[in-house]
């Protein structure tokens, strides 16, 4: 029986698998791309990272994010709340892309990596884990936090010369939001991943 070979993704260049530890890398000998870079105990801090995520989306999405305060009058606002604002100015094309980019894909990247994961850890087989995978894989990119972040900074600094402008406790969920994301991408070790998934889709369900 012939041993299963890997494709490099970038070339599709046909491997033998290898094995290798933490700490170092593995190319594509024709291409140079990065095959997997194992990481150490990578399902279990995905799997906290994920828990702790879910968490933190609530207060993240419907806590004030800022608070503004001109001329007696006060206002806070929350990312839920920013994104119907748009909704109802009218500005509907711009509302969804900051639903999509800023609420729902990072939610569904958490929530995915949190199944994911689960299953990996506690060792049981789904019929859909390959598929959770590749969603997972392919929604990171459309994942958006920082954009946001980076737009809240500059409305911040805008809005810091005219008005009294304080941070409410939903812009601290959210930063700390933003950092486990990222550290959810840098902690995925994709190639243990697939190898545990396809062991686990050898057996029974």
């Amino acid at each position: 029986m012939r041993e299963p070979l890997d494709a490099c993704p970038e070339c599709d260049l046909l491997l033998k698998p290898t094995r290798s530890v933490v700490g170092e890398k593995v190319d594509c000998p024709r291409c140079g791309y990065l095959l997997h870079r194992p990481q150490m105990q990578s399902i279990e801090r995905v799997l906290t990272l994920s828990i702790s995520g879910l968490i933190l989306a609530g207060p993240a999405n419907f806590l004030p994010l800022i608070g503004i305060r001109f001329m007696g009058n006060s206002n806070e606002s929350t990312l839920w709340a920013g994104t119907v604002g748009l909704f109802a100015e009218g500005l509907w094309m711009v509302a969804v892309l900051v639903f999509l980019a800023s609420i729902l894909v990072p939610l569904l990247n958490i929530i995915l990596a949190l199944l994911i994961s689960g299953h990996l850890y506690l060792n049981r087989p789904h019929p859909h884990l390959a598929h959770w995978m590749r969603w997972w894989q392919h929604l990171e990119e459309w994942a958006m936090l920082e954009v946001y972040m980076l737009g809240i900074i500059v409305a911040c600094v805008k809005l810091s010369d005219t008005t009294d402008v304080h941070f409410g406790f939903g812009l601290y969920a959210f930063i700390v939001l933003l950092l486990v994301n990222v550290m959810l991408t840098s902690s995925l070790d994709s190639y243990l991943f697939w190898q545990r998934i396809a062991a686990l889709g050898k057996k029974p369900s």
